[in-house]
């Protein structure tokens, strides 16, 4: 019995210390608020920036509908942290080769976001057969240029396929009038949201009444423009090592078949695996080309790979 009274003692006095230590913690204020945020792994509401906007075009959030799904996109991104990490670390590596190709046809770098929700930089492939990083449709592929068959599949050649996307977002902001319409079509389709927008007599995005996935779509892409533009903000913490870096390339030009890819890797101290790494585009271990056409097969500068 005082064996049990001590243990009853001795858990009461712990309680009232573990009260008197919360007691004492700072509450959250303003001031400490944004420190707390970074600093510790506590869940805090998420400040909505005042002025936010993609490809140089506003959101209205002084629209209490759009603040509130602008703030669930900002809160499913900054606690959804892996992905947010990976996100970042992807990032460095093939921002470096879809910026300039936005920028050589005028399109705003904002939209280098779109990839990222599309298909969070990978080679993804949709359950309705989208495809690579900007996730083309075979059809669309191939309308624009691409070649696309079991052999080769340039929807997954990154400089290719960005540049597919250059051409359908420009098509879109001429007929749509705005780059987030132009955006929302990319997920939705140009005819889609110009029926829409005729059905509901409204003339931009954020007057629209969609479906979840349209719906959501703009202000996903701001929110990763935001958090990746700002990680440290949201908590993020890495160092410039962690990130993942591009592999500079050289290109060798190829007009024939190839019959076996194992034996061309090994030409250039590479195996097959690291071959179809950097050449996502070459479906199968041998190439046909019937037709002689002139491939780039990129292969890694030495020093960045263990020879085989």
């Amino acid at each position: 019995m005082k064996t049990l009274q001590k243990a009853l003692a001795f858990v009461g006095l712990l309680s009232l210390c573990l009260l008197f230590t919360f007691a004492l913690q700072e509450a959250p204020t303003d001031e400490n608020f944004k420190t707390k945020l970074i600093n510790d792994y506590n869940v805090y509401a998420i400040q909505v920036p005042e002025n936010l906007d993609f490809a140089g075009e506003k959101l209205p959030l002084k629209d209490p509908d759009i603040l509130e799904r602008m703030d669930r996109e900002l809160l499913v991104n900054t606690y959804w942290q892996s992905n947010g990490l990976l996100m970042i670390k992807r990032a460095k590596k093939y921002f470096t080769i879809i910026e300039p190709i936005l920028a050589k046809h005028n399109i705003p770098n904002d939209f280098k976001y779109l990839a990222v929700i599309e298909s969070g930089l990978t080679n993804a492939v949709s359950p309705a057969g989208a495809t690579g990083i900007w996730q083309i449709m075979s059809a669309t592929g191939k309308e624009n240029g691409l070649e696309v068959n079991s052999n080769v599949d340039e929807r997954y050649h990154l400089e290719k396929a960005t540049e597919v996307a250059c051409k359908y977002l420009k098509k879109a902001k001429n007929e749509l009038g705005s780059w987030t319409l132009a955006a929302a079509a990319y997920n939705a389709g140009n005819a889609g949201i110009s029926r829409r927008l005729k059905e509901q007599n409204v003339a931009n995005y954020y007057d629209l009444l969609l479906g979840e996935e349209t719906g959501r779509y703009i202000f996903r892409i701001v929110a990763l423009k935001e958090i990746l533009s700002n990680p440290t903000k949201y908590g993020f913490n890495f160092r410039e090592k962690d990130l993942y870096e591009h592999i500079p390339t050289f290109k060798v030009k190829v007009d024939t078949a190839v019959t076996d890819f194992t034996k061309f890797a090994q030409n250039y101290n590479i195996n097959y695996k690291i071959l179809k790494r950097h050449n996502p585009w070459l479906r199968e271990p041998f190439l046909n080309n019937k037709s002689r056409k002139i491939y780039h097969i990129e292969i890694p500068e030495k020093g960045y790979y263990n020879a085989p």
